[in-house]
This record gives structure tokens, sequence and C-alpha cells, in this order.
């Protein structure tokens, strides 16, 4: 029987991986049940339920007969990158082709707004999800909107966020206005190649976080 929308067994789900996606839970965190129940004021059984769910994801991972959470190792990073870049240009394509002006001015709002959270690496994590998802829901493709939830999800796993790089925020945002530049425009191609550049850059930024703190690490 499917759970309806609102059910505990949805909701101890979608909180659990809200925490991981906004670093309450970081990768290697032990969860348990007790804990999240109290935390979340939800029952244990569908706590349960949601970790057995997120285990089956991948999102969780044993260590012994505890649940942790998961984490990317090189090459994991580098395959959800190389399909993340393919989505998200085919989403900026689509969002080119298919966004109403409506659709279009949102974006071009977000980017403007997102200036006074250049120096706030969360918030400004926060809002580029938004930015994101608000592309792929341009794209009025939802068979594409589905797999990039599963990229984003996953996406969960990684401990940093690449805009927390020095001087990556402004950047990041001069790459958003070119998008929305490209959508505002109908120049499919270009909305294409600026996203697609845009997550290119966004991973050898990450590379780069990951060989400094392996550095430090020696």
């Amino acid at each position: 029987m499917n759970q309806s929308r609102n059910s505990p067994q949805t909701d101890a789900y979608s909180l659990i991986l809200e925490a991981i996606d906004i670093g309450i839970y970081k990768p290697g965190d032990r969860l348990v049940e007790s804990d999240l129940a109290e935390r979340f004021g939800v029952s244990r059984t569908p706590i349960r339920e949601a970790l057995q769910r997120l285990e089956t994801q991948s999102l969780l991972a044993r260590d012994g007969r505890s649940l942790i959470v998961a984490s990317l190792d090189h090459n994991q990073m580098a395959e959800l990158y190389v399909v993340r870049r393919e989505l998200e240009g085919l989403a900026a394509r689509l969002a080119a082709r298919h966004a109403t002006a409506e659709e279009a001015r949102v974006l071009r709002e977000m980017v403007v707004a997102d200036q006074a959270l250049v120096d706030d690496p969360s918030a400004l994590a926060r809002a580029n999800r938004r930015f994101h998802k608000q592309i792929h829901l341009a794209s009025h493709n939802r068979y594409l909107v589905q797999q990039l939830d599963l990229v984003y999800r996953t996406m969960a796993l990684m401990a940093t966020t690449s805009l927390a790089a020095q001087g990556r925020g402004q950047i990041a945002l001069g790459e958003h206005d070119a998008i929305v530049t490209a959508i505002e425009k109908r120049d499919e191609e270009a909305a294409y190649t600026a996203l697609k550049d845009h997550i290119s850059i966004a991973f050898m930024t990450r590379l780069k976080q990951d060989a400094g703190r392996r550095e430090n690490r020696g």
C-alpha cells in the first residue's frame, strides 16, 4: 500500500534527508533511531522505515550494526559530476526552449537576490539549490526533473560546498547570470554550454578543496 505524501514515514524520510543535506549529519556520522525520534518528534517505527529506505538508496551505510551517513570516494564523485553536468546542461537547453516569461523572471530575480548571500557559503549553497531546481522545473520535463532529484539527493553526501572556496561565490553568481541571460534570449546552445561549464568549474573547485584537505591531513 502506498504511503500518502504526508504520512509519518514520508515525513521522517524527508526530515532525515534534509538534515543530511544541510550538514546536521555529515558523512561518517552515526544515526541512532532513538536520537532521531527525539529530535524530530516522530515515533521510532517511521524512523526505522526511513533509515531502511535511505540505506537502500545508498545514502546510509553499515558500520558493524550501526548505520552511518555514507560518503563518496573520488571515483564516485567524478561519476556523479559527469552525469550531473549532462543532465543540468539538458535542463538549461530545455528551459531556454520552454520556460515561461514568469519563470525566466524568477530566475533573474534569484540571481539579483543571491548577491546579498555571497559572504555566507551555507546560505548561498541553499540558494544555489533553489536556483538549479528552478531551472529543472523550467525545463518542463518531469522525467528529467526526477533524475536530477536523484543526483541532488546523492550530492547531499558531500561534506562541504564548493561555494565555500575563496571567491567562488561571486564567480558562481556570474555564471548563474550568464545561464539566465541565455535562457532569456531563448539561446538553447548557449544555455546548455553555460550550465555545463558552471558544473565543470564547480567540480574542479571541489577537487582542489579535497586536495587541500588531504595535504593538511598529511
